[in-house]
This record gives structure tokens, sequence and C-alpha cells, in this order.
């Protein structure tokens, strides 16, 4: 089975740096096969005959094992990501000033993000909640910082457990996936 990887919050500003080939090291010696990366941001694709779970378990010990910080992480299968991508609803194809993916790492408990979304009032914003990720739209980059996005979303407890990509990260990291069929 295919996986993606996303680690949160590492290099970042010289913080927290990890450096992808020593990581992808890491990963095949835990067993992962042909584990790669793309771009510098915590984004790993790895093929095992493991299940998510156990996938799961094998990747907290490697980053606790070379890491001295913690690194909140989401693992999707390619059939995951690529179902999320094709339920998305029309706008996220749309001209929008900015797209983000909000993905729910593994120890984290999803309710806590939806009972936020539910209880938000968005300015100029859209979201779609999708099964591993919430889809955020930003309609007008000059009224950027009076969205709820901006506004409000960094003060949740839960935001130190979500890892987030861009629209265009997002939609590349589908064509990569789509190309290893």
């Amino acid at each position: 089975m295919q996986y993606i990887l996303f680690l949160r919050g590492i290099n970042v500003g010289g913080k927290n740096k990890v450096s992808m080939s020593a990581l992808k090291e890491a990963l095949f010696l835990a067993g992962f096969e042909n584990p790669e990366s793309y771009i510098n941001s915590g984004n790993l694709f790895f093929s095992s005959a493991e299940s998510r779970e156990a996938c799961i378990l094998k990747i907290r010990k490697v980053l606790e094992t070379n890491y001295d910080f913690s690194i909140p992480f989401a693992l999707l299968t390619k059939e995951e990501y690529l179902e999320e991508q094709a339920a998305l609803p029309a706008w996220w194809e749309e001209e929008l000033a900015r797209r983000d993916v909000l993905f729910y790492s593994c120890t984290m408990d999803k309710s806590d993000i939806l009972h936020f979304l539910e209880n938000a009032t968005f300015y100029n914003e859209i979201v779609h909640v999708g099964k591993q990720a919430v889809f955020w739209g930003k309609m007008d980059e000059a009224e950027y910082l009076k969205t709820t996005y901006h506004k409000k979303l960094m003060k949740q407890d839960f935001y130190k457990q979500i890892t987030i990509r861009n629209g265009n990260t997002f939609d590349k990291i589908a064509e990569i996936l789509r190309s290893r069929e």
C-alpha cells in the first residue's frame, strides 16, 4: 500500500530542522519501502504492506528516536488522499486568494476542530470538511486579516495538532500520487 506522510512544524524559520534525506533513511531502516519526499516541508511518500495503525506506531518511534522535539503527523493512504480530492466541492477549483488544507494529525480528536467550525462565523471565506482534512478557501487577499482563519484558528488548542498545506502543494501531491498508478 502507498502512503503519504505529512509532518507538522518542521523546517520553518530555522526551527525544528529535519533533513529529508536523513528521515528517508530512518524510514527505510524502519522497514518502509521507497521513501521519497516532496519539497523540504515534511511531505513523504512510501510503501508498506503493514496496516495504517502499524505504520503510525513505527513512524512515531522513528520520530521520537531521531528528534528531540515533538512532531505531530498525518498519515493517509494513496486511496484516501485521492478520494478526498475527488470529493472536493467545485469552489476548490475557482479563483481564490488562498486555499489551505488542514490535515488532522493521527493523535488529534477531530471533534475539536469540527466543534470550532460549527460555531465559527466566517468572513469572506468558505470551508469544506473532508474525512481526512478541512479545506479552507479565502476569497480576498485584502481582507485576509479579517478572516476566522487568520483571527481565530491559530488560537485554538487543536491548532498544534493539524498540519497545513497550501492548495498548490495539495494538488501537486495528488498529481504525484496519480502518476504512480
